[in-house]
């Protein structure tokens, strides 16, 4: 099964918000003013940024931060 581009696009920014996270509990490994939409944008590869949106970004931190919610 290959994944289509918006399904990795999911897949990367899930993970580029999970590992934004891990820097944000530390502030001396987080780079100094780099917020979490410029994080995803740099994490993400140049054949999927055509298909990156802000609502596709707030979708996926959404859907994130509620299931993290749940699970405390």
């Amino acid at each position: 099964m290959v994944l289509s581009n918006r399904e990795k696009l999911l897949v990367v920014i899930s993970n580029a918000i999970s590992v934004y996270s891990m820097y944000a509990k530390n502030p001396q490994t987080m780079p100094k003013n780099l917020n979490m939409v410029d994080f995803v944008l740099k994490a993400t590869p140049e054949d999927l940024k055509k298909d990156l949106t802000i609502e596709l970004i707030d979708e996926v931190f959404a859907f994130v931060s509620k299931t993290q919610a749940e699970l405390s």
